[in-house]
Formats: structure tokens, C-alpha cells, sequence
């Protein structure tokens, strides 16, 4: 188990320094003139100039890529180009607010693709039959025509919840779920019809395993086969797939708190690129990269631990 964890992290490792490379010089090939997004069309040459010098933009990009790689192995991110705030303070009050919503979709997807997965494979039929259509429409139509209709439907038409803006926790409990539910809903429309159809599949599989008819012999409840039983080992797949899902939740986030005007990492990575503000992404890919990392590490070690027969070593 140590020396499975261990490699996986020397892999990650070796992955967030390919990933951060490739973004740094990709993004400086494509981003312009940095020091002229900044300052606009009208500014001088000579202030241009100026403040490319000042952000040292006048070096070669492997001067520039190291300076930034020593200072972020220390720890620093450097400073935002267009504002000049430290792109960690940028994060640490931007970052949690997109992954409230990312973790809340995350749990309600789980929740509702366990609840449907399990019933459809259970009662099979038109029930079944049902799950796998509404899954299909779930996984076609777009999520911001989702998010669209729960803002006019409970927000506007139904006056249940606010429309737009956030509210942080600490502020008030009841507030910030009134901000952050339709959201989360509207994340986790596609996130549940993929999910939903892997469990259902799994179980499935695993109801027609002899074991299962080995426990039913026994007089063990159907629910305690299912749910103790087969819902364990069947987890496997749907917890990989339910990882990928929270990882693809950071596309969806970027639109959805567009959508609902949330201060998240989305908007910040839109005006950030747009400007080439290079130190700024970087520590937004750097810190999302990491996060994939361990999210990854721990899906599998959770794999682990609810089927031990997945040998990690």
C-alpha cells in the first residue's frame, strides 16, 4: 500500500510539472502583447515599454519560466500582471467558493445515481426503462439551458431562492445554500445521467454473481444483499467515474458561475487568459492540477478499501 501511494504521487508529481511546462509555454506563445492587453490600445509605447520591463517580459521565456518555477516551489505564485495582488490571496478566496459548488454537485450526484442506479436495476421494466431515457435526456441537454430554466422557474417565477450572487457560509448558513443550490443542480444534470447508468450497470452485473444467491440462501434481507453487499462491490467503476466527473465539473463551473454571477475561479480564469495574465493562470493550473492529483489518489485508495480484492501495491 505505501509504495502504491508513493508511486502515484511520484507521478503526479512528474504529471503537474508536465501539465504547468506545457501551459506556461503555451500561453506565452498565444497571449500577445501582455503589457499592451493590460494597459489598453491608447497607452504610449513608451509605457508599454515600461512595464514590460517592470513585469520582465523583456526576458527570454526560459528565463521567465524558471524565475516563475523557483518561486512557486518556495511556495510564492508571484503577483496577478493586471492588479498586482499575490495570485495565492486570488485563490484562497476565489478557490473555495467554486469548489463548494463543485463538491456539493459532486454529493448530489452521488446521492441521486446510487438511488436511481440501484432501483433500476432492482425493479427492472418500465421503471428501468425510464431511468435509461431520463438519463439520456439528462446527458443531452445542455447544462446552461438547465441552469437557465431553475433561475426563472424557482428564482424568479417562484421567488424561492435568490437568482444570482453569493452568499459565503460564515455569513449565513441559510443564505449560502439559497446561493448555491440551483448551481449545484444544474451541475449535477449531466454529472447524474453518466453516473447513473455506470451503477446501474454494476449492480446488475453483481446481482447475477453467485455470491448473491449464496446470501439470499442465507435469509439475509434484500436490502442488506444490496446495499452491504452488492452496492459495495459494485462501487468500483462508479467511484472512478464519479472522479472523472468532479474533474469535468471545473468546465461546467466556469459557465455556471457566469450564469448566477458567483465570485468562483471560473471568471477569474477567463479574464486571466484573455489578458495572458500568465502568473495568474498558472497558479490556478498549478493549484487545479494538484487537486486532480490527490482526488485521483484517493479514489483509488477508496477502490481499495471497499473491494479488497483490488490489490494496491
Amino acid at each position: 500500500m505505501l509504495m502504491f501511494v508513493l508511486r502515484r504521487l511520484a507521478t503526479g508529481v512528474v504529471l503537474v510539472v508536465a501539465i504547468s511546462v506545457a501551459t506556461f509555454f503555451l500561453l506565452f506563445a498565444t497571449a500577445g502583447d501582455v503589457a499592451r492587453n493590460i494597459l489598453g490600445g491608447q497607452a504610449s509605447a513608451a509605457s508599454v515599454a515600461q512595464l514590460r520591463h517592470q513585469l520582465g517580459l523583456d526576458q527570454p521565456v526560459t528565463t521567465q519560466f524558471w524565475h516563475w518555477a523557483g518561486r512557486a516551489v518556495q511556495g510564492d505564485l508571484g503577483e496577478s500582471y493586471a492588479g498586482g495582488q499575490p495570485v495565492a490571496q486570488i485563490l484562497s478566496t476565489r478557490l473555495p467558493v467554486t469548489l463548494s459548488l463543485m463538491i456539493g454537485a459532486t454529493l448530489v450526484t452521488a446521492v441521486v445515481a446510487v438511488i436511481l442506479g440501484v432501483t433500476a436495476a432492482r425493479r427492472g421494466g418500465r421503471v428501468d426503462g425510464i431511468v435509461q431515457v431520463g438519463a439520456v435526456l439528462g446527458a443531452a441537454v445542455p447544462g446552461f439551458l438547465v441552469a437557465i430554466g431553475l433561475v426563472l422557474t424557482f428564482a424568479i417565477g417562484l421567488n424561492l431562492v435568490k437568482p444570482t450572487g453569493y452568499t459565503a457560509f460564515t455569513d449565513s448558513p441559510v443564505q449560502w445554500l439559497s446561493s448555491i443550490i440551483l448551481p449545484v443542480v444544474g451541475l449535477s444534470l449531466s454529472s447524474v445521467a453518466g453516473v447513473v447508468l455506470q451503477v446501474r450497470g454494476a449492480v446488475i452485473d453483481a446481482l447475477h454473481q453467485d455470491y448473491v444467491r449464496t446470501l439470499r440462501s442465507r435469509g439475509l434481507s434484500e436490502a442488506r444483499v444490496v446495499y452491504r453487499h452488492v452496492l459495495r462491490n459494485a462501487a468500483g467503476p462508479a467511484l472512478s467515474l464519479l472522479g472523472l466527473q468532479f474533474v469535468g465539473l471545473i468546465g461546467g463551473a466556469v459557465l455556471v458561475e457566469q450564469l448566477f454571477a458567483i465570485p468562483g475561479i471560473g471568471e477569474v480564469t477567463v479574464s486571466a487568459t484573455t489578458q495572458g495574465d500568465l502568473p495568474l493562470v498558472m497558479g490556478i493550473v498549478l493549484v487545479t492540477a494538484t487537486l486532480i492529483v490527490l482526488l485521483n489518489l484517493a479514489v483509488d485508495l477508496l477502490c481499495g478499501w471497499l473491494n479488497p480484492k483490488v490489490r494496491l501495491t
